[in-house]
């Protein structure tokens, strides 16, 4: 459960308190069961509607799964992990969804190393820190690009389909029309594999250029596209440009 959510069942604890606190209690409203038939019917009635609030305030926050955002409207690293983590429990890709959910606290954590190094080593305004800090942005738009892509092909993925046509158990079809549905289904997976091992080689490549952004000690701001690992991720992003246009 996320700190906003910790943040709401605590106000509406509160609040529900309070507002007992407030009906019950003699120096204020003074309301008081067993005092007479209206005072008791009052106070049993907030009493009954509090735990209600209480009890449907706690389903909402912490069981209801909220309505998915739309993939074209995910923007932030949060929205993405809430989109993967959607698909853990369905059993064909829970080993793949736990692995990208991986991957993406991974990156997470890459930058954040990444950015403390470059302000470690550079001032903000020098032009290698702008070029580093650039090349990890665009390294970073491949990553989440990737991600976007899983996400569009997993909501439209169908379980039951699924297993229905892996395990060959509906007779009504054509064996040529079944194959062509496992076809349909096993690229559907190795579209997956294929897009966590892109970012996995993006993860490789932010590592080496962790690595060699340590182990420079004096360089022209000129030499950085001479480094071996940024002319690998240069390749890269060119050639992911070119395959997306």
């Amino acid at each position: 459960m996320t700190g906003t959510k910790y943040i709401k069942l605590f106000g509406l604890i509160v609040g529900v308190a309070v507002l007992n606190i407030i009906v019950f209690s003699p120096g204020i409203v003074g309301l008081e069961i067993g005092g007479g038939a209206l005072a008791t019917a009052s106070g049993i009635t907030l009493l009954l509607a509090s735990a209600i609030a209480l009890l449907y305030g706690s389903y909402v926050l912490l069981a209801r799964q909220p309505e998915a955002l739309p993939v074209k409207q995910i923007s932030t690293h949060e929205d993405y992990v809430e989109a993967l983590t959607r698909y853990r429990r369905v059993k064909p890709l829970e080993g793949d969804i736990r692995f990208a959910l991986e991957q993406l606290e991974r990156i997470r954590k890459k930058r954040e190393t990444l950015m403390d190094v470059l302000n470690q080593r550079f001032e903000p305004g020098e032009l290698s820190y702008k070029k580093f800090a650039s090349v990890i942005r665009e390294v970073e738009k491949l990553f989440y690009l990737n991600v976007r892509s899983m996400l569009n092909r997993l909501n439209v993925f169908d379980e039951a389909e699924f297993a229905s046509v892996m395990t060959q158990k509906t007779a009504r079809f054509s064996k040529q029309l079944m194959q062509e549905k496992t076809n349909l289904y096993n690229d559907f997976l190795a579209f997956l594999k294929y897009s966590l091992d892109n970012n996995e080689e993006i993860l490789l490549k932010l590592d080496k250029l962790l690595l060699e952004i340590s182990r420079l000690d004096s360089f022209e701001p000129g030499d950085i596209e001479n480094m071996p690992c940024m002319q690998e991720i240069d390749s890269l992003i060119k050639q992911t440009k070119y395959y997306k246009q």
